[in-house]
């Protein structure tokens, strides 16, 4: 029950990067490629790569918070 929760959420995450964030498929699939080789938060991830900017950061942090 819990996984599917956690997928649950992490699709919702996905639809919030794409939709009200506008950030690509191409690089939340790259992202979601190197989280299996190193797995973290998906966040994270994308800003340490340069695929977000501190700002967006902060509003995912705020979106996941809510």
């Amino acid at each position: 029950m819990k996984q599917e929760m956690n997928a649950s959420h992490q699709e919702q995450l996905l639809d919030f990067l794409q939709e009200k964030l506008a950030i690509s498929p191409k690089a939340i699939a790259m992202v979601l490629r190197l989280n299996e080789q190193n797995p973290g938060p998906l966040p994270m991830l994308l800003w340490q790569y340069g695929l977000i900017s501190l700002e967006q950061l902060e509003q995912i942090f705020d979106w996941m918070a809510s």
